[in-house]
């Protein structure tokens, strides 16, 4: 399994407009085949800190997922929004196990 999981600070005139475009993408990415989690979420004590957390069933689904029509929209809407930062990272997970 593939996750992404990472960070996104914005602006706080961005926050609005990027909380859309991320509910939007979200729904459309999780009917891509392949993808088994994705989601982004608000920070409670920094509101302009959004956090996105994906989970794949392999690397060629995630790179198919960067093809697709809707990542190249969403990545021309986040272009127009003032991003502070970015730090998203992508692991290899070899076993998961409840807790």
């Amino acid at each position: 399994m593939i996750v992404v999981s990472g960070t996104f600070e914005l602006g706080h005139a961005s926050v609005e407009t990027a909380r859309a475009a991320m509910a939007e993408m979200a729904e459309d990415t999780r009917g891509e085949k392949g993808c088994i989690t994705y989601a982004f979420f608000q920070s409670i004590e920094s509101p302009t800190t959004f956090r996105v957390f994906e989970e794949w069933e392999s690397d060629g689904a995630l790179k198919a997922h960067f093809d697709a029509p809707h990542m190249k929209e969403f990545r021309a809407k986040l272009g127009s929004l003032e991003i502070l930062s970015r730090d998203v990272k992508r692991y290899v997970v070899s076993e998961t196990t409840g807790l």
